[in-house]
C-alpha cells in the first residue's frame, strides 16, 4: 500500500509540473524531460526517472503525422491603466494569431493577423531593436489617466508610459491588433 502511495504521489506531482509548465509555455516537445517509470528501484524509495529525450523513433508509412510544433511569440504588450484602469494583454506569435488576454488572464479574443499586418508587425519589433532600449522610458511628462505599457520580446522587458513611448515603440503600438474588442 505505502509503493501504491508512493508511485501515485510521486505520479500526481509529474502531472502538476507539467500542467504548470505548459501553462508557462516552458512544456515544449523539444525540451528534454524526465518521466517516472511506474516500477519502485530498487530498495523501494519510489519511482525510478527514466530518460525520455532520445529521439523519437520514426513514424511508419501511414501513420498520422505529429502535430505541428507550436509557433514562437514575437512580442506580448500589456497595456494597464487609463481613466478606467483596465489591464488587457496582447501576445503575437510567429504564425501571425495572436491573442487578447484581461487583467485576470482569462480570454478576450483572438484571431489572425494577414501577411500584410504581420510583416508590419515583424518590422516594428525588429525596427525597435529591443537589446538597445532603456528598459524603463519615462524622459516625456505626465499623462494623467495616460496607460503604461510593458513590451516583453524574447526575454526583454521594456516599460513606459503614456508621453514617454519612444517613436519606435510607438510604430509597434500601432501594427499591433486592438487591445480592446
Amino acid at each position: 500500500m505505502r509503493a501504491f502511495r508512493a508511485t501515485a504521489t510521486a505520479t500526481t506531482a509529474a502531472l502538476l509540473g507539467v500542467v504548470i509548465l505548459s501553462g508557462c509555455g516552458l512544456a515544449r516537445p523539444d525540451h528534454a524531460l524526465v518521466t517516472f517509470t511506474a516500477e519502485a528501484t530498487a530498495g523501494g524509495s519510489g519511482p525510478a526517472p527514466r530518460d525520455t529525450s532520445a529521439p523519437a523513433p520514426e513514424p511508419e508509412p501511414g501513420a498520422p503525422s505529429p502535430p505541428p510544433a507550436t509557433a514562437e511569440t514575437i512580442v506580448t504588450v500589456t497595456r494597464s491603466g487609463g481613466f478606467a484602469g483596465r489591464t488587457h494583454t496582447l501576445s503575437v506569435s510567429s504564425d501571425g494569431s495572436w491573442t487578447r488576454r484581461g487583467a485576470h488572464a482569462e480570454p478576450e479574443g483572438g484571431g489572425l493577423l494577414s501577411s500584410t499586418q504581420l510583416g508590419r508587425l515583424r518590422a516594428a519589433v525588429e525596427a525597435a531593436d529591443f537589446a538597445h532600449l532603456s528598459r524603463t522610458a519615462k524622459s516625456g511628462g505626465t499623462v494623467f489617466d495616460g496607460f503604461t505599457y510593458t513590451f516583453v520580446r524574447g526575454g526583454l522587458k521594456v516599460v513606459t508610459n503614456d508621453g514617454s513611448v519612444p517613436a519606435v515603440l510607438t510604430k509597434l503600438l500601432d501594427a499591433l491588433p486592438p487591445f480592446e474588442g
